[in-house]
């Protein structure tokens, strides 16, 4: 049985679109084959995406919670009337229709390209930042030589002599339901309701080439895995002098060994040692716009975390606006100190041992700070 599209993105079913977008977002970057190498995560993933592209388009998502994952699939029509039983039968049965009465569909005008998916991996930073990124794709172009008619130049495609152009031929047929007609594309012409005698040498008669190309997009600042980048006309050609598809540029954001990314925060790590957190500092740190300076408050405990603002992530679609970065205070306890050192730290807690009733540990501090 087939897992609630809601279920696999752990989000409810009335959550809205910007919750279903960081849940797919967070998972992607856990699952993605590149990042995570377990047994199941690469079909995790698939099933991460599927969930993702029905529940973040309103009318797939609609569909999906009327009908369930039926209600997504490239056949389905919905039954409120007769007119929907009838195309729902003819899905199944392979476009029959009743009494023979059923129109025939032309398909030899123009059509649509297909869209097309590509996935390009970006750096830590490429995706702080944004950039330019040069991408290579293979996609269907219209044929130069023929113009994308498939016929050899000098001569034209000429009427189908199996359909008489309209690209379908009929079938009667006996069922157990009564007699149907079955309506299928045309063997002879495969429904474009022409005929190529003469084919083009360079598409062999398809009208279309396969090309690779190079392209160069424009990454945002602030995009995170999942982001969708649309490059319009960039898919595949269209035929009979239809419009090209688009291209999707799906990114994902490679893991970096010193940044973590929370929303528009970026959250890292630093240690230092026991006396610079008893004492205080200033000491740079490593961020995303290079070193920047960092003030250790005195008596600093471990795990505080200290900010810096405005060094995070830009807001995608609005880079003057960044979040913070959060680095999280880590102590150094050495296990092994010199003779020295050990004669100093005796003295420091032979003192604290003498302040106890002056207030401890305050005490003790206050004494070293006031010295």
């Amino acid at each position: 049985m087939a897992r609630d599209y809601y279920e696999i993105l752990g989000v409810s079913r009335d959550a809205d679109q910007e919750e279903i977008k960081q849940a797919y977002r967070r998972l992607a970057r856990k699952y993605h084959p590149d990042v995570n190498k377990e047994e199941g995560a690469a079909e995790r993933f698939k099933e991460i995406n599927q969930a993702n592209e029905v529940l973040s388009e309103p009318e797939k998502r609609a569909r999906y919670d009327r009908f369930g994952e039926a209600g997504t699939t490239a056949g389905y029509q919905d039954m409120g009337d007769m007119g929907g039983f009838a195309d729902i039968f003819e899905s199944f049965f392979g476009g029959f229709s009743g009494g023979g009465t059923q129109q025939t569909r032309k398909r030899s005008g123009p059509a649509r390209g297909d869209d097309l998916r590509f996935d390009q991996k970006l750096e830590f930073r490429e995706a702080i930042f944004g950039g330019e990124k040069q991408i290579r794709i293979s996609h269907l172009e219209t044929c130069n030589t023929c113009a994308g008619s498939g016929a050899k130049p000098g001569t034209k495609p000429r009427t189908c002599t199996t359909c008489s152009g309209s690209g379908q031929v009929r079938r009667a047929t006996r069922t157990p339901f009564g007699s149907f007609t079955q309506v299928g594309s045309c063997p002879t012409c495969n429904g474009t309701g022409q005929m190529i005698e003469d084919k083009c040498d360079t598409c062999g008669g398809n009208g279309l080439n396969q090309v690779t190309k190079k392209l160069k997009i424009t990454v945002p600042p602030g995009v995170d895995s999942g982001t969708r980048l649309r490059v319009t006309g960039e898919g595949d050609a269209g035929q009979k002098g239809g419009p090209s598809g688009d291209l999707y540029v799906y990114l994902f954001v490679q893991p970096d060994q010193e940044f973590e990314r929370e929303g528009i925060n970026i959250i890292s790590e630093v240690k230092i040692s026991y006396l610079q957190a008893i004492l205080g500092d200033k000491i740079n740190v490593n961020t995303v716009d290079g070193k920047k300076p960092l003030t250790i408050p005195a008596g600093t405990q471990a795990d505080t975390v200290l900010t810096l603002e405005g060094l995070g992530v830009p807001k995608l679609g609005n880079p003057v606006a960044r979040g913070d970065h959060l680095i999280t205070i880590k102590i150094d306890i050495p296990t092994r100190i010199s003779g020295e050192d050990r004669e100093v730290l005796e003295k420091m807690l032979d003192r604290l041992k003498g302040n106890a009733a002056k207030g401890g540990l305050e005490g003790f501090l206050g004494g070293i700070f006031n010295r």
